[in-house]
């Protein structure tokens, strides 16, 4: 999106960047009802010695606390700036890191009696990198939340988030002090594997293969050739593989570069070569996950084979006369042939298929934690063991009489293995919705070459990967979109719903914008390429969908919270329970017919100790929250809703109260002049011709709907040249003036013309009012402080608007205006749409304060705006939606991006965010619920009046299949249907949109 700075400030970047870094990006306009006054802000980073912390300071009750803080900070030396929010429990702090550094700032606001902890600091953020890591070998919370620790621990690291569900951490960390190596040998030592991902989102990345005859001399020139290219960041080579990989910058250069240079540097040197892209057979978090399934599946079918035998020579054989006796039949002393067959069968399931849990033990307890791992060795150690012991003793004592229980292990082990390997189908089913995005792009493009004059003289097809910024692809009917770009040439409908959730194809000609992985339906288009690689919309949108899934929701720290102690918590339990009924076995506390006449008291002490260890399910609680997060994350995106992870999802749910914006979000965000009437005699295209050379200066919609308008008066000019404008100022929320052809012009509002002492007729003001009332904006037009035309600019109201205001009120939500426009036409824009609550003529930091206002209130805060003007209000409101940001979308100020320009979308996004977390407190429920039922019940507090009691392995079922459960639960999520009324709207605005 092309921007024009008229000034440029950094106290705005406070501002925006409190919550959001990259915010300060973007650009900010301040919309008002004027003729095109527009508040410009664009924030750089400016290298100077001050740098920016900011704090959140809790304990702080009111304005007396706040300037507390603030003079503990100013006295420090330093200190540039300090400012503090009592009402957000944030403090923001200018300094100069020579003379302080954030620690004694911290200190300082503790020193004050308040609690502080940093939340950013932008000295650091120019030396930030960020990197993303698959993490394997992860069981539970308890893994995940250790990770976290042991990357938290090491110096550099700013920030780390591990996904249990996606199997993925995403660390922020400074390259000046570590490397990722560092991060990964971390990881390792912790008793993970760990598999680098990306070392960063500023470079893309890609791998070649050479086929030819190459000597090391060779390999050496092609390196040296490839890293002297610019944009190229490092180049390696993989000995023995011919492959070689290169970190690049898109916007600098590409593939196809590379393979040039490659061909061309050995060509006649070692014989000719062929550079192609590598491709190791779809390597990735799907390959990953098809690897980890097969390896359960391969697995569980082999402890079939041996625990099934077990089970029969156990429970069944031993009623079947013949067989029984043939299984009684004793070798040595008291030693069958049964135990014989079941010991020998039952050790390769504990010891070669059940080895996973002992090194997932022996990992957890070396870094002081304990896992499901723990559990499950403990008990399928227990009941082998005791086993073993009575095998031995039955061999060597001619009177021994003792039970085995190797059917308990051996099943067990078989179950757990089972339950994971469903468990594992079922989480790879919850990143469908990235796979689905990332499929979208197509393998193959179409190529054009160009002459100087843009004809076309040839074409190629090429791999979809070689595309590069600049080019220029042909895009037949029905061929997806190779990469975003806009249309030089030709005309065509474009199907964009996998993408924005648009059901309907989209119209586009030359100079219109279209997306990589849509779908071209009836026309030829050929399209100038952007945008490549990380910087293209689908790779945008894939990515914003990850970092969703590995951001945790606040909820998720009471799963986080009771995994601390769950484990070590049930093997206490575990131990009491034998304990006690052992003990009451000795001391005679219960009759002996209690006991199964296959076991004695110990026995049965023992198989409840161990059901009571296999039955707990910590994983159930862990997989809750993020697995319901994912299949959300993913509905929504399919939808055209791209929601920010866990934290925006639980905010959304509790919203109660939405601020929109007007222009671009409750109306079409397309202005058209509609009147114009002069009140002294000119001709009308000399006076559009002075307005035009003025307004052109502005990025205002209002000005560029004037400058559309003016250019009818141009004999059809499609960019005509307008005079020069001289002295041009623009005045924040009233309009612009400027000097042309030597006469002052100003266009804007009342309160410009007040300023500068133009008189205002009364036929004028009249016109004024008719223009408000028929929810017109109007502007004035003054050449040498004289009133010499009213403008009446219209802008459309969406179709949907008035629908989805009253479905929200039916959801009981509050629905607020905030608008930069005047009074009067707000008023009637609130009144066609049924918006009760009005605020006019705010600048972008005035809505941002009436947003604070009703949060103070009590309220839950959404703000619907396009994501640029309203970025202020969007990172003060608990939960920012930027409408209609399409492939600019504004990721760093909103917490949801919706892609279309509906409102309906705002309706989808709360209720989606509302049943995601219906699933998420269904999923505690049963997950806790399981565990404070099912560990009693193990426990045997059934077995006095009931003589009920769970046999280890059954538990060891159960336990697998409430994991299974729980994520199965969140995978009907994917099922979710937006309300109903939502679809009668669409169908409304269709027929509206043909007429």
């Amino acid at each position: 999106m092309a921007t024009k700075l008229l000034s440029l400030t950094c106290i705005r970047k406070e501002r925006f960047s409190e919550r959001y870094p990259l915010v300060r990006k973007h650009l900010t306009r301040s919309r008002d009802g004027g003729g095109g006054s527009s508040s410009e802000t664009a924030a750089f980073e400016i290298d100077d010695p001050i740098s920016r912390a900011v704090f959140q300071v809790l304990g702080m009750t009111c304005s007396a606390c706040a300037g507390s803080v603030e003079k503990a900070i100013k006295r420090l030396p330093g200190i540039h700036d300090a400012v503090i929010d009592a009402l957000n429990n944030r403090a923001q702090i200018l300094f100069y890191p020579n003379s302080v550094d954030v620690e004694t700032i911290r200190e300082t606001i503790e020193d004050a009696g308040f609690e502080a902890s940093l939340i950013e600091n932008e000295a650091n953020e120019r030396s930030r990198q960020v990197c993303r890591i698959r993490i394997n070998g992860m069981t539970c919370t308890s893994c995940s939340s250790t990770i976290e620790r042991v990357l938290q621990s090491v110096n550099g690291v700013q920030r780390a988030h591990v996904a249990l569900a996606i199997e993925e951490a995403e660390i922020h960390y400074d390259p000046r002090l570590l490397s990722y190596d560092r991060l990964l040998e971390e990881i390792e030592n912790a008793g993970f594997e760990a598999v680098l991902i990306s070392t960063g989102e500023d470079v893309s990345k890609i791998d070649l293969k050479i086929d030819g005859e190459l000597t090391d001399e060779s390999m050496k020139v092609i390196e040296r050739s490839l890293e002297a290219l610019p944009g190229v960041q490092s180049v390696e080579i993989s000995h023995g593989t011919d492959k070689i990989s290169v970190l690049y910058k898109p916007d600098v250069t590409g593939p196809r570069n590379f393979i040039q240079v490659i061909e061309s540097t050995v060509f006649g040197h070692s014989g000719h070569i062929k550079a192609t892209i590598f491709s190791e057979g779809g390597v990735g978090r799907e390959s990953q996950k098809q690897g980890e399934i097969k390896q359960y599946y391969k697995s569980f079918l082999w402890s079939l084979v041996f625990t099934v035998p077990v089970f029969l020579t156990a429970m069944v054989f031993m009623y079947i006369p013949g067989i029984k006796d043939l299984l009684m039949f004793k070798v040595i002393n008291m030693l069958t042939v049964g135990e014989i067959i079941r010991c020998v069968l039952a050790t390769p399931v504990q010891f070669v298929i059940g080895w996973r849990f002992y090194t997932g033990s022996y990992k957890a307890l070396r870094r002081g934690s304990a896992n499901m791992d723990v559990l499950i060795a403990l008990g399928t150690n227990a009941a082998y063991f005791y086993s073993l012991y009575t095998v031995l003793r039955a061999a060597t004592s001619p009177d021994f009489k003792g039970v085995d229980f190797f059917e308990t292990s051996a099943m067990l082990i078989s179950f757990i293995i089972l339950g994971k390997y469903l468990e594992v189908m079922a989480k790879g089913k919850t990143s469908q919705a990235i796979a689905k995005l990332m499929n979208l792009a197509p393998d193959t493009a179409i190529l054009l070459s160009l002459d100087k004059e843009g004809n076309v003289t040839g074409e190629e097809e090429i791999d979809g990967r070689l595309i590069q910024k600049n080019d220029v692809i042909k895009i037949v009917p029905g061929a997806k979109v190779a990469s975003d770009g806009y249309v030089i040439w030709g005309q065509s409908h474009v199907n964009e719903s996998m993408i924005t959730g648009e059901a309907r194809p989209v119209a586009k000609r030359k100079g219109d914008t279209v997306i990589g992985g849509t779908l071209n339906e009836n026309g030829v288009l050929h399209v100038k390429v952007t945008r490549v690689g990380s910087e293209s919309a689908l790779a945008q949108i894939v990515r914003l969908v990850e970092s969703a899934q590995l951001a945790k929701a606040p909820v998720q720290k009471l799963a986080d919270r009771i995994s601390k102690f769950f484990v070590p918590l049930v093997i206490f339990l575990s131990f009491s329970t034998w304990l006690a009924w052992f003990l009451a076995g000795k001391l005679h506390w219960y009759p002996e017919s209690w006991i199964p006449s296959s076991m004695d008291s110990f026995e049965l002490a023992l198989q409840f100790g161990i059901s009571v260890m296999v039955i707990a399910c910590p994983c159930a609680l862990g997989l809750a929250t993020p697995t319901a997060v994912m299949v959300g994350t993913g509905v929504g995106a399919s939808q055209g809703v791209l929601i920010k992870g866990g934290q925006a999802l639980e905010r959304a749910h509790k919203v109660n109260c939405i601020v929109f914006d007007k222009t671009g979000t409750l109306t079409m965000g397309k202005p058209v002049v509609v009147k114009t009437k002069l009140l002294k005699n000119m001709v009308l295209r000399e006076f559009y011709e002075l307005v035009a050379a003025t307004e052109v200066n502005s990025e205002h919609p209002l000005a560029k709907a004037i400058v559309e308008y003016a250019k009818k008066f141009r004999d059809d000019e499609e960019n005509p040249a307008w005079p020069e404008a001289c002295d041009f100022v623009s005045i924040t929320g009233k309009g612009v003036k400027a000097t042309v052809k030597g006469r002052e012009i100003m266009v804007g509002n009342k309160n410009l013309m007040n300023d500068h002492k133009v008189i205002i007729p009364d036929d004028a003001e009249e016109l004024l009012a008719d223009s408000e009332d028929m929810a017109q904006t109007g502007i004035l037009v003054s050449i040498n402080s004289e009133l010499i035309g009213v403008l009446s600019v219209s802008d459309p109201l969406k179709p949907s608007a008035r629908e989805a205001i009253s479905i929200l009120k039916s959801m009981n939500i509050k629905s607020i205006m905030v608008t930069g426009d005047n009074w009067g036409t707000a008023n009637s824009i609130a009144r066609e749409v049924g918006i009760d609550s009005v605020i006019a003529e705010a600048k972008p930091e005035q809505k941002a304060e009436k947003v604070k206002e009703l949060q103070a209130a009590g309220h839950v805060v959404a703000m619907v705006g396009d994501g640029i003007n309203d970025s202020p209000a969007l990172v003060a409101a608990d939960v920012g939606m930027a409408i209609g940001a399409g492939t600019d979308i504004a990721i760093e100020a909103a917490d949801i991006v919706l892609m279309k320009s509906n409102l309906e979308d705002v309706i989808t996004a709360i209720d989606l965010s509302r049943k995601t977390f219906s699933r998420i407190r269904l999923t505690y429920v049963w997950a806790l619920g399981y565990n404070l039922m099912g560990i009693p019940i193990a426990a045997g507090v059934l077995f006095p009046g009931t003589r009920f009691r769970l046999p280890p392995w059954i538990a060891g079922a159960a336990m697998a299949a409430s994991s299974v459960s729980v994520v199965c639960c969140s995978l009907l999520l994917k099922n979710y249907k937006r309300p109903k009324k939502l679809d009668h709207l669409e169908i409304r605005e269709i027929q509206v949109e043909r007429v």
